[in-house]
């Protein structure tokens, strides 16, 4: 079921970095007790974490898993954007 280049598993290698940016920022950092001069740095980090997974997975040839990343990434960087304007 789960073959290395499968778009499926490169969406499920995508989502870990932003949903765990979006838990440490909503729990830890906006509970009052830290202050963060850049509130958008935890996702860009989340973002560049799936950059590299992208570029390791491109340089593996694996294709489809490269597009699930980049569609994960993408998503993901649309809704904080989203969000980031409307909050």
């Amino acid at each position: 079921m789960f073959k290395k280049n499968n778009l499926f598993l490169g969406i499920l290698y995508g989502f870990p970095a932003p949903v765990l940016a979006w838990l440490v920022f909503a729990v830890v950092l906006n509970n009052g007790r830290f202050f963060l001069d850049k509130p958008a740095a935890p996702y860009l980090i989340a973002l560049a974490l799936n950059l590299v997974m992208l570029r390791f997975s491109a340089r593996a040839h694996l294709d489809k898993t490269s597009n699930g990343i980049m569609i994960t990434t993408f998503v993901c960087t649309l809704l904080i954007f989203v969000f980031k304007m409307h909050i």
